[in-house]
C-alpha cells in the first residue's frame, strides 16, 4: 500500500534488516544437519558467499583464502591490483591517511591507468591457488578488457556498478548492450546492482546467471546521501526474489539473487536469505580480517570517483582471521564473527534444512527487535548495544 508523501506524490513503505525478524517455525533442527552450500552455473560452493570486489577486502591472496574456506571472491579488475604491479605502498599510504585528506589523495592514487597485462597476471595468481576465479568490471570497461579475462581463464565475470540497467540510454557514447554481450560472451556473467522488481526482471532477461541486489547499503557507501538513491535491503531483496519467480515462470530459467551490502552480522545474512537471497556479497566484514589488504580500513569502488565520490574510507579494525570471521570460533557476542555458523544456527533454530527452504521462512516487521529488553546492553555498550 502506498503512503501519501504529499498531494502529488506517494510511495511504498520499504524495510531494512533492522526492521524485520525471522519467525521460528513448528520444528527445529540439529545445526550439523543444515546444508548452506550454494550452486551457480557449473560451480558449487560450501558457503553462499561472494567477497565484494573492493580493494580493501579482496586481493589475489585473500581471494585464494576465501575460496579455500568455501566462498567465492571477486577481484576488482579496475582497482589497485591492476593499476600497480605492487600496490603495497599505495595500500599502506591509504591506511595512514588522515581522514580529512583521504578522499582527495585516493582520487590521485586511483588516477593511475589500468594496465591490461596486470589483468591476466592477477587472474593467473588466483588460478594458481586452485580456486574458482571471479572478477569484476564496470559496464563502461567491459568491452575493453573482457577478452583478456577469457584468455586468462577466468571462471565468472561480474559486471558491476552503483546501478546497472538493461537499457542504458546515451546520446554521447555507444552503450553496452548487456543482452547481446552476455549472449556472445564465453563465461557466465553476474550483473548488478539493482534495487527494484522491474530492474531485477530486466537484468534477468539479459541472460545473466545472477544479479546483485543493493544500492547504497554498504558500510563505506555514500550513494544514498550524495544521490538520494537507494532502497532498504529487505525490501529490495524481496522484490528481486519476486522478479526471480516471474522470470522462472516466463523463461524456465533460475537466476540467482545475491544480496550485496548492508550486512554486518550473521543475523543480517540470515535475514537476507529469508527475504529471498540465494547468496550474499560481503565487503566490510571481510575487510576487518587480519589478512585483508585494507589494513583495518575499508572503501568502495566509488570512493575515488574523480568527479563525484560516493564512498568514504571507514575504519573497520581487525576482528580476527578470515576463518574466524566466516566460520569461527567467535570470541565476542556481537554477531560479527562466525557469520556462517550463525546462518547455520538460524536455519536450525527456525527449522529449515537448506537455503532454498530458508527463503520461504516467515518474516515479520518488528520495529522493537533491536531494542526490546536490551536497555542494559545499550547502556553498557556491549552485545546488541
Amino acid at each position: 500500500m502506498d503512503i501519501d508523501i504529499g498531494i502529488g506524490k506517494s510511495g511504498r513503505r520499504a524495510w531494512g534488516f533492522d526492521d524485520i525478524a525471522i519467525v521460528p517455525s513448528r520444528r527445529t533442527r540439529d545445526p550439523d544437519d543444515i546444508d548452506i552450500s550454494w550452486e551457480i552455473d557449473a560451480f558449487t560452493f560450501g558457503l553462499p558467499l561472494l567477497a565484494a570486489a573492493m580493494d580493501s577486502a579482496v586481493s589475489p591472496a585473500t581471494a585464494v583464502a576465501v575460496g579455500r574456506l568455501g566462498g567465492l571472491a571477486v577481484l576488482n579488475l579496475e582497482g589497485l591490483w591492476t593499476r600497480y604491479a605492487d600496490p603495497t605502498p599505495q595500500l599502506e599510504e591509504i591506511a595512514a591517511l588522515p581522514t580529512a585528506a583521504a578522499t582527495g589523495r585516493m582520487q590521485e592514487i586511483y588516477a593511475a591507468p589500468v594496465q591490461p597485462d596486470l589483468i591476466g597476471r592477477r587472474i593467473q595468481e588466483m588460478k594458481e591457488g586452485g580456486i574458482v576465479t571471479a572478477a569484476s568490471l564496470t559496464p563502461q570497461r567491459v568491452r575493453d578488457y573482457a577478452a583478456i579475462t577469457v584468455e586468462a581463464g577466468l571462471d565468472l565475470l561480474v559486471i558491476q556498478g552503483t546501478v546497472v540497467s538493461a537499457e542504458h540510454v546515451s546520446t554521447r557514447t555507444q552503450p553496452l548492450n548487456l543482452k547481446e554481450f552476455i549472449a556472445a560472451f564465453e563465461l557466465p556473467v553476474i550483473v548488478g546492482g539493482c534495487a527494484s522488481y522491474s530492474t531485477a526482471l530486466h537484468l534477468m532477461r539479459t541472460g545473466a546467471v545472477g544479479i546483485l541486489v543493493g544500492v547504497g547499503p554498504g558500510a563505506a557507501c555514500t550513494t544514498r546521501g550524495v544521490l538520494g538513491v537507494g532502497v532498504p535491503q529487505a525490501t529490495a531483496i524481496a522484490d528481486a526474489a519476486g522478479a526471480r519467480i516471474r522470470y522462472l515462470d516466463e523463461a524456465g530459467r533460475y537466476v540467482h539473487v545475491i544480496a550485496d551490502g548492508g550486512m554486518r552480522t550473521g543475523g543480517d545474512i540470515a535475514k537476507a536469505i529469508a527475504c529471498g537471497a540465494d547468496a550474499v556479497m560481503l565487503g566490510s566484514p571481510l575487510a576487518s580480517a587480519a589478512e585483508a589488504p585494507g589494513r583495518g580500513f575499508h572503501w568502495g569502488m566509488a570512493t575515488f570517483n574523480p568527479v563525484l565520490p560516493r564512498g568514504a574510507r571507514v575504519q573497520v579494525g581487525n576482528l580476527g582471521t578470515l576463518e574466524e570471521i566466516l566460520l569461527g570460533p567467535a570470541r565476542e557476542n556481537d554477531g560479527r564473527c562466525n557469520l556462517f555458523g550463525a546462518l547455520r544456527v538460524a536455519m536450525a533454530t527456525t527449522g529449515y534444512a537448506d537455503v532454498k527452504e530458508f527463503q520461504k521462512a516467515e518474516v515479520m516487521v518488528a520495529p522493537a527487535l533491536q531494542t526490546e529488553g536490551k536497555a542494559l546492553q545499550r547502556h553498557q555498550g556491549i552485545g546488541m548495544g
